[in-house]
């Protein structure tokens, strides 16, 4: 079961505006995809539209967006009249499919854009423009895992096969403070103890199994 980022109105309308913005940025204002992903990742109106507030994922256009962006991150640009194609380039279709994709699995643009650069998805163009979306979301998942092993808690959860759902339920842990454990939003080593004691007893494991490893910088 997923939680999405946000209202499920807002998301055609999301596809649209991150679309545009991407081919704005990269096709008219010329600049290097990663430039403006690198800018996605950080900008208050990006954490903005992923959280789906109406301003920025229907209350504008894909070029205002674009703007928006690069001057919050104050990366440099040559500004230009308003151009959005008919014609939908790779670079469209990769802001298309990211805005779902970060919709879909509640990820900031940071972690997404970290495992899968903007300029992997659109080269990812070829091979999915054409498929369901359901099949770009399965590929973007098994980077996601290659680029963020799984945490312990998840690792005792499918070992004990429990959905989250169910961990949820029988723990009394709100699904959605198990979700940004296992998605590291949220530090399970700072978890208060009756949580980490819920989760415990539901798991059949100690309290440490369930705790991330910190590291040292002092040399040992």
């Amino acid at each position: 079961m997923r939680i999405h980022a946000y209202d499920e109105l807002y998301i055609d309308s999301a596809q649209y505006i991150l679309g545009h913005a991407v081919d704005f940025a990269v096709m008219t204002l010329e600049l290097e995809p990663d430039m403006f992903g690198k800018a996605l990742s950080v900008a208050p109106a990006a954490i903005q539209f992923a959280a789906g507030n109406p301003r920025y994922v229907a209350g504008m256009n894909g070029c205002e967006f674009a703007r928006l962006v690069l001057t919050e991150t104050n990366t440099r640009f040559t500004d230009t009249e308003d151009i959005m194609y008919l014609d939908k380039s790779p670079e469209y279709w990769a802001g298309w499919a990211l805005a779902y994709y970060q919709w879909i699995s509640d990820r900031s643009f940071m972690d997404i854009l970290h495992a899968v650069p903007l300029s992997e998805l659109i080269k990812m163009y070829p091979v999915f423009h054409e498929m369901d979306i359901s099949r770009f979301v399965e590929q973007m998942d098994r980077r996601m895992n290659e680029a963020y092993p799984a945490t312990r808690l998840k690792t005792m959860r499918t070992n004990i096969g429990f959905s989250q759902v169910k961990l949820a339920s029988v723990s009394g842990v709100a699904l959605r403070q198990i979700q940004l454990f296992e998605q590291r939003q949220r530090d399970i080593n700072n978890a208060a103890g009756i949580t980490l004691l819920r989760l415990s007893k539901a798991l059949y494991c100690r309290i440490e199994d369930l705790l991330e490893p910190t590291y040292d910088n002092e040399a040992v």
